[in-house]
């Protein structure tokens, strides 16, 4: 880092040192303390990446309370059903967020208003009356450092509780049981292995907090490493300058800010400097292995790239030399972790065969769905657990996967669940029927398509559909894609045959996934 920023925080112009961090979090989480949060309790964010988010993270972990982000894209309701969900006993919102969940705060939770930072503003066109609490508002900077600082804290025994879609429409929340001092260091020693955590790292953070593996990414680097430079939002040639700038050595990334970056003119790829990196993560989406392999070529062998999920954490490591002599896997195993291809009859199958795709690493901290246990129940086969992936492990046991068994869209790294847009859809009074499923996308590896069966006799209109799908949900769940269907394809239980849909589109991308 430049310019004396050589530790802590980053973002803009904006500078906070790991001593002042460290100190804003014990006055946080004495704070947190006095207003009645106590261990297991919920603490919301509905922030940008700023550093308010680790403040108040960090404060919710040394108390033994759950950290609980919330996507910032989420329309009112959505937001609403999670704060209820949660229990929320405080919420932390960036101002030029505050009008658009103001009138749906339940009774009895604390709000602060974070001042939304002048990078922020930039970055998304704000006007300068958007970024300032309210005079009547709890101010969370004002508030901080009227507090005194907390002490004699014991380590941090929890992680963020993220909340997942889910095949019922509604999300639901990861609460990772408090670690014991074995768990933690298990824990350490993956994050370590699958993130190349050094303490003299200067970590990048071009994705979203609010998403599982950059909000551990993060968190950890920022306790972990000499510092972590935040983005406002991803933008390609933004983020070379940045590595340029502050000498970044390691980031998280998903493909599709690959895509994004090897569409730079040459020119402009060039002009940077780069060769401070040394560690780059990725995961969340399937990387096309020809994106792999040009990245590679172009920042070296330092690509690498992992799989799990929020519920399992990251279970396989893959390296460049991997990606290159095996294109298309996503590694194997870490040390402790057990992966297990499950047939249609319940079966263990063996290398070569492909089937849904049971993980677990042993001495992690366990987990449960937030309010919802039989959701975890759901999932499970003798301790190990599914996202509905299915793959196959190879002679030398590297997995690969190919298809997904449950009804799930990763566009761009984030997942989507179609049940809950079909729920929104099917509540638009002209709507008889919906479904929603991904189709290839260059770019962002899957987008959305919606077809929509009307009521008999009426001229349902496209634009109108999103309209109401826009009103009710975070635009990203909104389908790129809408098309006016009759006469939908069903099964013999009445349900409409999603995949005679959705297969022509991949049968001519030649890919499942």
């Amino acid at each position: 880092m430049t310019g004396g920023k050589n530790d802590g925080l980053v973002s803009g112009d904006r500078h906070m040192t790991r001593a002042e961090l460290d100190e804003r979090a014990a006055r946080a989480a004495h704070g947190f303390r006095d207003i009645g949060v106590k261990p297991g309790d919920s603490i919301a964010l509905f922030l940008r990446n700023d550093f308010a988010f680790f403040e108040a993270s960090l404060a919710a972990q040394r108390i033994g309370a759950y950290a609980v982000p919330i996507n910032w894209h989420f329309k009112a309701e959505e937001v609403e059903y999670i704060l209820n969900d949660c229990g929320a006993r405080a919420f932390i919102v960036h101002a030029d967020l505050w009008p658009r969940v103001a009138h749906i705060v339940p009774a009895g939770v604390h709000v602060f208003i974070a001042p939304t930072p002048p990078e922020l503003a930039a970055a998304y066109g704000l006007g300068p009356q958007d970024c300032v609490a309210p005079a009547e508002a709890q101010n969370w900077n004002v508030w901080v450092h009227a507090q005194q600082p907390a002490e004699n804290l014991p380590p941090p025994a929890t992680d963020s509780m993220i909340y997942t879609s889910g095949t019922t429409g509604n999300p639901k929340a990861v609460r990772r049981n408090p670690a014991t001092p074995q768990q933690m260091e298990k824990a350490a020693w993956v994050r370590r292995t699958v993130y190349g955590f050094t303490p003299d790292m200067v970590a990048g953070l071009p994705g979203p907090l609010y998403h599982s593996a950059p909000n551990s990414f993060g968190l950890r680097a920022a306790l972990t490493g000499k510092g972590v430079v935040l983005t406002p939002r991803f933008d390609p040639e933004g983020l070379l300058e940045l590595i340029e700038r502050h000498r970044i050595t390691h980031m998280f990334m998903v493909p599709t800010m690959f895509v994004r970056l090897l569409k730079l003119p040459k020119d402009v790829r060039d002009k940077y400097d780069i060769s401070s990196l040394r560690y780059i993560i990725h995961a969340a989406a399937p990387c096309p292995p020809e994106a792999k392999r040009q990245m590679i070529e172009w920042w070296g062998p330092i690509i690498h790239e992992f799989y799990g999920s929020t519920e399992s954490s990251a279970v396989t490591l893959a390296t460049s030399e991997d990606a290159l002599k095996k294109p298309g896997t996503v590694g194997r195993p870490v040390e402790g972790a057990e992966i297990i291809i499950v047939g249609e009859n319940g079966e263990a199958l063996g290398p070569n065969q492909t089937g849904e795709i049971f993980t677990r690493i042993k001495g992690m901290p366990d987990f449960t769905y937030f309010n919802k246990p039989e959701k975890r129940a759901e999932i499970d086969r003798n301790g190990l657990i599914t996202s509905g992936d299915v793959g196959y492990l190879d002679d030398d046991g590297y997995l690969f996967t190919n298809d997904r068994k449950r009804d799930m869209v990763i566009s761009g790294g984030v997942n989507i669940y179609p049940a809950e847009i079909e729920s929104v859809a099917l509540h638009m009074p002209d709507i008889k029927d919906c479904a929603v499923f991904g189709i290839p996308d260059a770019e962002f590896g899957e987008s959305l398509m919606a077809v929509v069966e009307p009521q008999p006799g009426l001229d349902l209109k496209i634009d109108d559909v999103r309209a109401y799908l826009k009103a009710h949900l975070a635009d990203y769940k909104v389908p790129r894609h809408i098309e006016i269907g009759h006469n939908l394809p069903r099964e013999d239980s009445g349900k409409i045959f999603k995949r005679r849909l959705r297969d022509p589109y991949w049968a001519k991308a030649g890919r499942t996934i």
